[in-house]
């Protein structure tokens, strides 16, 4: 649905016909009382959605966060570790220096 036939909508309100069309398309088992409840509900779904494309103004630019955000890296040191033994020696299997894990999906090595 676009943002006018939304907006055009929400301003005539939502028809049960229009319910039944959608809950067809979306293969939903509706009775008749529920279609009345979702078209009520999605009047007002879609009034919502109109009054936030009303507000939408050309002068204010998208953004995803409303506050800048900046990531803090730490920087990258060596520090100690276990040795590659110490690890794999608490490995259920290792081969080759590297953890041996059950062959996936039939792939081949």
């Amino acid at each position: 649905m676009s943002a006018d036939t939304a907006a055009s909508s929400a301003s005539r309100g939502i028809t049960r016909d229009e319910v039944a069309h959608l809950a067809r398309l979306a293969r939903l088992a509706v009775t008749d009382a529920e279609l009345d409840v979702f078209a009520g509900q999605l009047d007002v779904i879609l009034g919502a959605v109109a009054r936030v494309g009303e507000v939408a103004a050309d002068d204010i630019p998208p953004t995803s966060h409303a506050v800048p955000l900046q990531n803090v890296f730490r920087p990258d040191e060596l520090r100690p570790c276990l040795d590659q033994e110490r690890v794999l020696a608490g490995a259920p299997a290792a081969e080759d220096g590297r953890f041996r894990v059950p062959q996936i999906l039939g792939e081949e090595a």
